[in-house]
């Protein structure tokens, strides 16, 4: 039986989850998830009730970055597990302060007494480092922490692209933009109907 991959097609941890599947060329069933209309397998496959979750027959993978190094464990042909160190501390500077302060800038009203300019800011402020790191990729070749990341800084782009394309970031523009016109981006968002149970099954990649 394949992995099954409770999916959402706009998230970015789920993004990120099927932009290492495709790259590791590993098959798994893909189940296309509302987040407001969540099936029953879906919950009780899921701790979290988050997407993605990827089921196999070892259990329940359920962190998007978790399901990235599984796939790529098993077949990482473009490398992108061979990083150097710094990479996984960028990856958690993006998924813990850089994340926190996406979040309160796009949905300030979930977030009371929250100031969205100054959490702009502070997403600014991760930004501009990682201009600065930036070549073509963070390191000299495509790597773990390029896909890791790159959904979110997508995602907060799209916030106000004019005033994230007006910043002095011209290697982080270029990174996202080479990302968005991608045929590897391309084919993650293709779209799916959302998934029942009873329907045939969805291959992806």
């Amino acid at each position: 039986m394949k992995p099954v991959l409770y999916s959402f097609r706009r998230c970015p941890y789920a993004m990120r989850a099927r932009l290492a599947l495709a790259s590791a060329g590993v098959e798994v069933e893909l189940r296309e998830v509302l987040l407001r209309d969540k099936p029953a397998a879906f919950l009780a496959a899921s701790p979290s009730g988050t997407v993605p979750c990827l089921v196999h027959e070892g259990g329940v993978i359920d962190e998007s970055l978790d399901v990235m190094v599984w796939a790529l464990t098993l077949n990482d042909p473009e490398g992108w597990l061979k990083m150097p160190e710094e990479g996984h501390d960028w990856i958690a500077r993006s998924d813990g302060p850089f994340k926190q302060a996406l979040d309160r800038t796009k949905y300030a009203n979930r977030y009371p007494g929250t100031d969205p300019e100054s959490q702009r800011d502070a997403a600014a402020a991760f930004l501009s480092e990682l201009n600065a790191q930036i070549g073509e990729w963070i390191f000299d070749r495509p790597s773990l922490a390029d896909h890791a990341i790159l959904p979110f800084v997508r995602q907060f782009a799209f916030i106000d692209k004019q005033w994230f394309d007006a910043q002095d970031w011209p290697a982080l523009q270029g990174w996202l933009e080479r990302f968005l016109v991608s045929d590897g981006f391309e084919h993650i968002m293709s779209k799916y109907p959302q998934w029942r149970q009873g329907d045939a099954p969805v291959l992806f990649p």
